[in-house]
């Protein structure tokens, strides 16, 4: 539920320092947790978003969620100035700081179109209809007599026109309309919405005035530098700072204790040596300089393959029951005219954001102010509280630009080490990590194992199926000994398996964390939808069908299923996505040869994603040449962002399939930097087609990362259409295929 709100001018530019002399509206939203109620106090009106429109027609929205190349300031603008009938010339976005006030800030699981859509519209038309008043009032008839276009009221009697912002003073002295009065456009009325917009931040990214995390530079600002143990949680047995306080600009050099956090909730740091200096390289270089010997402590032995082997050990016995199952697979399996089983991998994979992490703090007695480019600022707030003692009230986070997030920068021990680090030095202090900082201390997607057996009828079709999987939990990072996948980690593929089955059993094995394991884009849908995607050709090759109408017979007739968070599952909607990516692919041509096509779809964040994918496997070198997707995602605010984002979700996923391991041996991460750890590089980049399905009448749902899950698993069906050779382990650089 939302609900709009006048806020007194002068509190608003307390809050916030903007201009006086304009018309502002604020929007409440409901938390996950609990519905969120505006206040007025001392330090001003606190509601979640704001829309503040001036005497010279220049509105500023105030965007609580992060931007990180994902578009999501310039779509919920473009919500506002739609229902608003405004000028596009005139907008402009504020970034939020990191408060209660704005609700659930973490921008993560695409969400922000989702949970915010409605109430910004809603602010724009409520803005729409206090002009139109006061409109009317100046030309003494009724409101229903006038009409907004284009920054502009329209007389409908006389044609005469006013403009926004001088309505602005008239507008200020209209009462609020009552919620239940709002009216919101029709579809085919939209002017902005599901169309192509260019980014409000356009001319920053591409001026390259954007204000990043490492572009902030503060008065006797000072630079720091972090070696941290190789080995998680290790700490410093020994150390020889001589040679680094030799580098020219290094300043001291101190051990950084390791800030342990409570169970439950926060992450902490590290810790490490930490090299002060008054530039970044020279705190660098001092860093390289360092002598120190390190206790790796209980995870020292600790070995990437040596763990594969047990993941696969464990999913090849009986699991722990997960419920969600139905029938009975011993007897499926009994009566099966075919029996078809098969094992896959994930590695353990890092998140390697363009931008690495870094963050500005300064600590001062009783207050701390940051810069940083973090995906969930209120988190980073609490636990800034949490660990130095000051009241939340007492900090700001200032939230920059991110240069790329995926996960990485919902955790804040970045921003945590800053802090520290200020305290101790008494100034304010920059931390900027390396790329191998980023590569050998993440929050790593965790490793998987899957086993999969499935029985085929007389008729091909497929009669049981049993599931077993096993990856270290993303709980272990808030609760240690979380040796079993939790709920929503296996409601993310696995027990929400959207196929008709009368005969499924899901099961879950144990599979301790020994390195620090967080969320990245499409989180486990990256297991699921490689494992399941991979066994469904397996099944209909030895069916003897077709792919794509093997996953149409699996899917059934047009149904409906209750989901969460009010969006149902159409098996419907999942088929045309399906179908109109065959037919963008051209699905059953004849392809050159050693050229295949592989096929994967996927149902997360409440979307419909088809992938088809074509190769050519030229000397066992795997060239990936096509990709074709279809998403219905409802309606796409932005068709310019949905398309970006699918695009990126490529690249993204190829990167995966073709490159993406991170190793461990004895406790530490062996890759360093883009040569060992590699992306997709440009020279690689395929043709990309996209297609977004018209679904305006429907509620948005996830874009961000929906698109990432069918991506590996349709290159390696692909590569079996084009050799025969099934790859069921990633990546395809480890089998010498690229």
């Amino acid at each position: 539920m939302s609900k709009i709100h006048r806020i007194d001018r002068r509190d608003f530019v307390k809050l916030l320092g903007l201009a006086t002399g304009g018309i502002v509206l604020g929007c409440s939203i409901g938390s996950d947790k609990k519905d969120f109620i505006p206040t007025i106090d001392a330090e001003g009106f606190h509601p979640n978003l704001f829309i503040h429109l001036e005497k010279n027609g220049n509105i500023t929205i105030i965007a609580s969620r992060s931007e990180m190349g994902q578009g999501i300031r310039t779509s919920l603008a473009s919500a506002i100035a739609d229902e608003l009938e405004a000028d596009w010339k005139y907008i402009t976005v504020e970034q939020a700081i990191g408060h209660e006030k704005y609700g659930n800030q973490n921008t993560d699981g695409s969400r922000s179109v989702r949970t915010q859509l409605t109430p910004m519209r809603k602010m724009g038309a409520s803005a729409k209809m206090m002009l139109l008043a006061a409109a009317a009032k100046k030309w003494n008839i009724a409101p229903k007599d006038c009409s907004a276009k284009n920054h502009f009221v329209i007389n409908k009697i006389t044609k005469e026109t006013l403009f926004f912002g001088d309505l602005v003073a008239e507008a200020s002295l209209i009462s609020l309309p009552e919620e239940d009065s709002i009216q919101l456009k029709k579809v085919e009325d939209f002017k902005f919405i599901g169309k192509t917009l260019k980014s409000v931040d356009l001319k920053d990214f591409t001026h390259g005035t954007a204000a990043y995390g490492m572009d902030i530079r503060l008065p006797n600002m000072k630079f720091a530098a972090i070696a941290r143990c190789p080995v998680a949680f290790g700490t410093v047995k020994k150390f020889n700072k001589k040679y680094a306080e030799e580098v020219q600009g290094v300043e001291s050099v101190f051990e950084l204790p390791r800030l342990i956090p409570p169970t439950g909730k926060f992450f902490g740091m590290f810790g490490g040596m930490t090299v002060i200096a008054n530039n970044t390289w020279a705190a660098f270089q001092g860093k390289a300089n360092l002598k120190i010997e390190w206790d790796g402590g209980a995870n020292a032995s600790f070995d990437s393959e040596t763990f594969k082997k047990t993941l696969t050990s464990r999913v090849h016995k009986t699991g722990k029951l997960v419920p969600g199952g139905k029938g009975n697979v011993r007897s499926a399996f009994k009566a099966a005219v075919k029996i078809v089983e098969a094992t896959y991998h994930v590695p353990f994979l890092a998140h390697t954001p363009m931008e690495v992490p870094n963050a500005t703090a300064w600590f001062q007695g009783n207050n701390i102010e940051v810069w940083a480019p973090v995906q969930d600022p209120q988190t980073a707030r609490s636990e800034l509280s949490h660990f130095f003692e000051i009241p939340e009230e007492n900090i700001t986070v200032n939230v920059t630009f991110l240069g790329g997030g995926f996960g990485r920068k919902s955790k804040s021990d970045f921003v945590v080490e800053a802090v520290a680090i200020s305290k101790q030095i008494n100034a304010p202090v920059q931390v900027v990590w390396t790329r191998e900082d980023d590569v050998q201390h993440d929050f790593y997607h965790a490793t998987s194992a899957q086993y999969l057996k499935g029985s085929l009828d007389r008729n091909g079709n497929v009669s049981g199926w049993l599931q077993r999987v096993g990856f270290p939990s993303i709980v272990s990072s808030f609760t240690p000994f979380s040796e079993y996948a939790s709920g929503f980690e296996l409601n993310q593929g696995f027990t929400n398996n959207p196929y008709i089955l009368k005969n499924f059993r899901l099961e879950n094995v144990q599979a301790e964390a020994n390195i620090r394991i967080g969320w990245m884009r499409s989180v486990v849908h990256i297991h699921s939808g490689f494992g399941i995607n991979s066994f469904i050709d397996e099944l209909a090759f030895a069916a003897k069908k077709d792919p794509i109408q093997f996953h149409l017979n699996l899917l059934g007739p047009d149904r409906t299923i209750a989901g969460s968070a009010g969006f149902p599952f159409h098996s419907k909607r999942f088929k045309n996505v399906l179908n109109k990516t065959a037919s963008m692919a051209n699905w059953g041509k004849k392809l050159p040869k050693n050229h295949g096509l592989g096929v994967a779809i996927h149902y997360s964040f409440y979307s419909y994603v088809a992938t088809i994918v074509e190769v050519s496997v030229i000397d066992k070198k795997v060239k990936v040449e096509n990709i074709w997707t279809s998403i219905d995602c409802g309606l796409a605010l932005n068709k310019d962002n949905v398309k970006n984002q699918l695009e990126g979700a490529a690249i993204f996923g190829m990167s995966i399939a073709l490159y993406g391991k991170i190793s461990i041996e004895e406790g530490a991460v062996a890759q360093n930097n883009f040569y060992d750890y590699q992306m997709t590089r440009m020279k690689d980049a395929p043709n990309i087609h996209i297609n977004i399905v018209d679904a305006m009448n429907e509620p948005p749902t996830g874009v961000g990362e929906p698109g990432v899950p069918v991506i590996a698993p349709a290159i390696c069906n692909a590569i079996f259409n084009a050799t025969g050779e099934r790859v069921r382990s990633l990546p395809l650089s480890d089998l010498g295929m690229v």
